[in-house]
């Protein structure tokens, strides 16, 4: 059983990194399918161990794929913190809400965390290129709305494809 979790989990990681690879920056702002990927393991994974190294993984894919000049540290950074504060959330809620719900709820709310934590890292490391409040309007905002609904199609994809081929997640 948890060689199929792992295998699950490794093959949503790889699909997230390259979605990540091939998304292109709309004006500046590119949606992080990976993350999307990484909420998906948060809620079908319910322990934190694995919460955190997908976290690890993610932060170094994103952090290789990334287009943000000296974006790399600041996406391992956001995905280690976004990872811990979605997974400590999701605690009181995992048997009161539906999935769907859940999952709604944590692409919105952590994409906006992802992208404020990622923003003051890249502040602090690398500088920002514009004003913290321009780029969470133009940037962050815009790419967890489409987050938001990229994510809850990659997770029905998700759970249709495990519910076909009777793996139990």
């Amino acid at each position: 059983m948890n060689t199929k979790k792992m295998i699950l989990n490794a093959i949503l990681l790889a699909i997230g990194a390259l979605l990540h690879q091939i998304t292109p920056s709309f004006g500046g702002m590119q949606p992080d399918f990976a993350l999307a990927m990484l909420f998906i393991i948060i809620i079908m994974n319910k322990d934190y161990k694995t919460t955190l190294i997908a976290a690890v993984i993610t932060g170094v894919f994103t952090a290789l794929t990334t287009k943000t000049p000296g974006g790399q540290l600041p996406n391992v950074i956001d995905k280690l913190i976004t990872a811990n504060i979605i997974y400590f959330i999701l605690i009181p809620l995992r048997n009161k809400l539906n999935n769907n719900l859940k999952m709604g709820i944590v692409l919105l709310l952590g994409t906006i965390i992802s992208g404020t934590v990622f923003l003051e890292a890249l502040a602090i490391l690398a500088g920002l290129p514009a004003p913290f409040k321009v780029l969470f309007i133009g940037i962050v905002l815009p790419a967890a709305l489409i987050n938001l609904i990229a994510g809850l199609v990659l997770y029905k994809s998700v759970t249709l494809a495990l519910k076909r081929s009777n793996i139990k997640a």
